[in-house]
């Protein structure tokens, strides 16, 4: 990413990309025919917990969540399901859903944390605000499934993977975003089955901003990770969907 324009290029990439994340939140048996979707109250139970994972916040209120699939449109129907995924919502037709979003709880002080805001210099401070955005913020959604809806749920979204890799429109909640391509990751291997990619995106002047995200199923149920970092978004520094996430969700869906 392009970092010529300073302190307000960073800025707006910042806004931007919280615009589309907020607004866009193992083991087990094969699913099938017989297999039964977990409550509503089950599913609350089984979502990640900040009890689960050391240096993790997680936010149950959902106040930064879409409420409904409503909010999340695209002309482009076979990749609807990676839009739902990057929103915390179910990305098939589920039975019961519960999200979160996970952020992490970043402690590391900064060589300008004792500087006032009128000492530092220009670079300084596009270096200070660089590094408090430098934190992985992740959605994490759940849903479940009666029958063999988790299997075909996550067919969807593997095949969309594909057929979606030249990108698609999107529209959150009145807000046209440009999601410009999908690239297949190597997944982390948990559950039943996974698929993982990132998501290039359109942001103002020029610059784009990369998301990953995982998608797995457990049995009936489908697990779904949408992970930002603004920070190394903003320096083009490497990331992914934290490894530590999946890991204390998949146990406790096992």
């Amino acid at each position: 990413m392009k970092r010529s324009s300073g302190v307000r290029v960073a800025a707006t990439v910042a806004v931007s990309a919280l615009t589309l994340a907020l607004v866009t939140g193992c083991g087990g048996d094969s699913g099938g025919s017989d297999a039964k979707a977990l409550s509503s109250a089950e599913l609350k139970k089984a979502i990640i917990a900040e009890s689960d994972v050391d240096g993790y916040k997680v936010d149950t209120s959902g106040k930064q969540l879409p409420k409904s699939k409503d909010d999340i449109k695209s002309s482009e129907e076979n990749c609807v399901p990676l839009a739902y995924a990057m929103g915390g919502l179910a990305p098939g037709d589920a039975a019961s859903t519960t999200a979160v979003m996970v952020r992490e709880d970043k402690k590391k002080p900064s060589d300008t944390a004792s500087k006032s805001l009128e000492d530092l210099t220009e670079g300084e401070f596009e270096d200070s605000f660089t590094d408090a955005l430098s934190l992985d913020m992740t959605v994490v959604g759940l849903s479940s499934y009666d029958g063999d809806g988790a299997e075909q749920t996550f067919k969807s979204v593997s095949d969309a993977v594909e057929s979606c890799s030249g990108g698609f429109p999107v529209t959150m909640q009145g807000t046209d975003q440009k999601i410009t391509k999908i690239s297949s990751e190597k997944a982390s291997g948990a559950g039943d089955e996974s698929v993982a990619f990132t998501a290039v995106s359109d942001l103002e002047d020029g610059d784009v901003g990369t998301t990953h995200v995982e998608v797995v199923r457990h049995d009936s149920t489908i697990a779904t990770y949408y992970t930002m970092n603004l920070g190394l978004m903003m320096t083009d520094k490497a990331y992914d969907v934290p490894a530590a996430l999946i890991d204390a969700q998949a146990a406790k869906l096992k």
